[in-house]
């Protein structure tokens, strides 16, 4: 398929996030306001949307509670959008996604949206696995695809923020030890949600995409080791057991979900090639967007001056 760099859409544009109050859904959200469209956030808890802005600008974000297992709600939610972006949530019983994307499809169609941004939340390996988290969002790309909608994907490799999680960044503070569950020598391009946020924004409107997978990545590419040492000087990498990082999550996930997310980096240290974590080069020149560098980044989330 020839893969064509277009212009920005045009026209009446009302734009529904869908899982807006999540960490990746509240992130398009925002830029989107941002940016000054017409948003409208479907949540479970759309008391925590983002109602305003850094500097005191209205976040132009309208909350609309639902579940996506709610196919009413979900069909409500889509009235009068013509651009949505579903970042998958952290589910990975088949049934469970199958209703969920089925009900988005459903109503994306009905709705007659000019855009759909399916972001998987991970990469997607080549080979067919036994991992949940990796196989219900083949499934979902495949069902989303073949039932005729207008389609972006976006895979993102690993997110910054992941660096924050239980058991990774207590360790990083306190003994000046990264800890994370990928082997040491894999080049990772970390990508933040803000630049997630970026690349959505622009998958939205972006002409000539439809029917395109990115494999997103961010600025730089580094090892474990590459990546302690954008903590400071004496900061070192120690790789995680996947078991471990497992039960640091539990508590903040459930057992359920800890137990999937894991199953992800026990597949990947044993059979990931060493570019699997690796952006499509062409990906940000397709957007038409850039992301910022790693250092940037984590200056900025960790609350310093860039």
């Amino acid at each position: 398929m020839e893969r064509i760099v277009g212009r920005p859409e045009t026209g009446r544009m009302r734009f529904l996030v869908i899982g807006a109050s999540g960490a990746q859904g509240g992130a398009i959200a925002r830029r989107l306001a941002a940016q000054g469209h017409d948003v409208r956030g479907l949540s479970r808890h759309p008391g925590r949307l983002p109602g305003r802005l850094p500097g005191g600008l209205p976040g132009g974000v309208r909350g609309v509670q639902g579940d996506l297992g709610d196919a009413v709600r979900v069909a409500e939610a889509f009235e009068d959008v013509t651009h949505a972006v579903l970042p998958l949530p952290l589910v990975y019983d088949r049934a469970r996604v199958e209703a969920y994307v089925g009900n988005v499809t459903r109503a994306a169609l009905a709705a007659g949206v000019r855009r759909v941004v399916l972001v998987t939340g991970n990469r997607i390996p080549g080979q067919v696995t036994d991992v949940p988290a990796f196989e219900t969002r083949r499934w979902a790309e495949r069902a989303m695809a073949a039932a005729g909608l207008p389609l972006v994907v976006l895979r993102p490799p690993v997110y910054l923020e992941n660096l924050r999680a239980p058991g990774v960044h207590a360790g990083t503070a306190a003994e000046g030890v990264l800890r994370y569950p990928l082997p040491a020598g894999l080049p990772v391009a970390w990508l933040s949600h803000a630049d997630l946020a970026e690349a959505a924004a622009a998958a939205l409107v972006r002409d000539g995409l439809d029917g395109v997978t990115l494999d997103l990545g961010g600025a730089d590419a580094v090892t474990g080791p590459e990546l302690a040492a954008a903590f400071g000087p004496g900061t070192r990498y120690a790789e995680q057991d996947p078991g471990d990082f497992e039960r640091a999550l539990a508590p903040a996930l459930g057992a359920g979900t800890a137990a999937g997310v894991a199953g992800t980096y026990r597949w990947v240290r044993d059979h990931a090639p060493a570019g699997f974590y690796l952006a499509d080069p062409a990906a940000w020149d397709l957007l038409g967007v850039r992301p910022a560098p790693l250092r940037a980044r984590l200056a900025a989330w960790r609350g310093e001056a860039a």
